[in-house]
């Protein structure tokens, strides 16, 4: 599977999340984003992962938009 070595950093943003989710956002309380640094963390491992593993990620846009991608006008 690709990012094997991301499943720790996963599941550390998921508990965070899901944390901050049901004690702060579900009681009025959104500002902030406790979790970014985790998340920035697992996204940096699974873009290393796709490219050691050479996966042509045309289209996929979860990891944010390519530095040299231009903007899709329909």
């Amino acid at each position: 599977a690709v990012g094997e070595a991301c499943t720790e950093l996963k599941r550390e943003y998921d508990q965070c999340f899901n944390r901050w989710f049901a004690e702060k956002f579900l009681k009025g309380e959104s500002a902030g984003d406790p979790c970014g640094q985790l998340f920035k963390r697992y996204q940096l491992c699974v873009q290393k992962a796709i490219k050691e593993k050479d996966i042509p990620i045309e289209g996929l846009e979860f990891m944010g938009p390519s530095k040299g991608k231009t903007e899709n006008s329909s």
